[in-house]
């Protein structure tokens, strides 16, 4: 049951100026209908006691108070209404004196929902074009929002998709469009509507779908000189709905039939092959890509190229023969040293020549005979002589004589032999 109206004074008159201003629809829910006002202009001495709400059906003629009892607040919420009723309102506003001033919505309000405006949530892959491969399966969610549910119409290049193709499932939150195999004739922009009344969000999805390109045409041999090929073609009839990205050329040796590749992703319609084998016959194919990948089959060239074999007389480089025979020389001479007496030491020193010298050590310009103290080596041209437990008269001026069949060298060093001095 509505609230009963408050007891009005008995006096009534109207206050010019005195009603409230500025009244206003402030929220419309399936329910509920809140309304909002400002004060009235004039108020008298006796002040303003407060303002009564009442509602009234558009199929009725009798009005409802809202508030049981005056209100001082300027918004007020009229409740349990029910949805899709027209509903007229108006605000008194009751002045101390007992006058009255009124003021009426100008227009009824239809009780309804709130409206959200329908919003499609277009995923990011999807702003741009969407590629799938032939045979492979389409399956878009897209998330749409709105209140009341909105409704949603697919349409592919400005008419209305093909339902024998297209599966469409629209719930709550989203629409999906699913096709289990694509084809070609797929292609195209979709354009997603979602509609509230007059509302209405729109989006356009281009998908293409794509599949391996033909190979490319009139493959030509234009040239062969030296050991290069000139070859040219034509793109294919039939890119695969993709733009081409390349060319792969192959060559093939006729005595092993077998394909190399010569070059991958050509972007021109011509190359020329070079470092071929001088005497053998080449064949030439060249597959045509695109994202999908390289063309089932390639065009191959009708002819073949021979590699003549040029014919050149090669008359070798003659050189002076170089004499490496050179008299002994030192390239190191032997350095003084000091032994201790008992103490097994070397002598060093690196000589060369050719033919190799014959090496002698002398001491104190005495020819060193077959004395088992001294022992001469000699290696790659370094020639050591190692003194067996050197005594003091082991010391001297060692000479070291290379000789051979150019000339003679001898290089000199000092040995100093000290005995072990003995602690006291």
């Amino acid at each position: 049951m509505p609230p009963a109206p408050p007891a009005e004074p008995e006096i009534r008159k109207e206050v010019p100026d005195g009603q409230p201003m500025d009244l206003a629809v402030e929220d419309v829910t399936g329910t509920s209908l809140t309304l909002n006002w400002n004060p009235p202009k004039y108020i008298g001495l006796a002040g303003l006691a407060g303002y009564i709400v009442e509602y009234r059906k558009e199929s009725t003629d009798t009005w409802v108070a809202a508030n049981r009892s005056v209100t001082t607040k300027t918004v007020l919420v009229i409740k349990n209404l029910t949805e899709g009723d027209t509903v007229q309102a108006r605000v008194k506003a009751v002045h101390g004196d007992g006058g009255i001033g009124i003021a009426v919505l100008p227009e009824p309000v239809r009780i309804k929902k709130p409206v959200d405006t329908p919003k499609i949530r277009l995923p990011r892959n999807l702003r741009g074009t969407f590629i799938r491969k032939v045979g492979q399966t389409l399956n878009l969610s897209i998330p749409v929002q709105g209140n009341p549910k909105p409704s949603i119409t697919w349409m592919k290049d400005e008419q209305p998709v093909d339902t024998a193709r297209v599966n469409i499932r629209n719930s709550p939150g989203d629409t999906i469009l699913f096709i289990r195999k694509v084809e070609r004739k797929d292609s195209g922009k979709y354009k997603l509507a979602a509609q509230i009344d007059t509302l209405v969000d729109e989006v356009v999805i281009d998908i293409q779908i794509v599949e391996k390109p033909g190979p490319p045409r009139n493959l030509k041999m234009l040239d062969v000189w030296g050991i290069n090929v000139s070859l040219e073609w034509e793109p294919p009839k039939d890119n695969g709905n993709a733009e081409i990205s390349g060319y792969t050329i192959q060559k093939a040796d006729k005595k092993t039939g077998e394909w190399f590749t010569v070059l991958e992703k050509l972007h021109a319609c011509c190359y020329t092959v070079s470092d071929l084998v001088m005497g053998n016959h080449y064949s030439f194919r060249v597959f045509s890509e695109n994202l999908c990948g390289l063309s089932e089959t390639a065009v191959q060239c009708k002819d073949t190229a021979y590699i003549p074999k040029t014919s050149i007389t090669y008359n070798p480089p003659v050189y002076q023969e170089k004499d490496f025979n050179e008299p002994p020389k030192f390239t190191q001479p032997p350095a003084d040293k000091t032994a201790t007496v008992g103490f097994t030491t070397k002598l060093y020193c690196s000589v060369r020549g050719n033919p190799k010298p014959k090496i002698s050590w002398l001491k104190n310009q005495m020819l060193l005979g077959q004395d088992p103290k001294f022992r001469s080596l000699t290696n790659e041209g370094i020639c050591t002589l190692e003194i067996r437990k050197p005594c003091a008269f082991d010391g001297g001026v060692y000479t070291c004589i290379a000789v051979n069949a150019l000339g003679e060298a001898a290089a000199d060093c000092r040995l100093d032999v000290k005995a072990v001095p003995v602690s006291q």
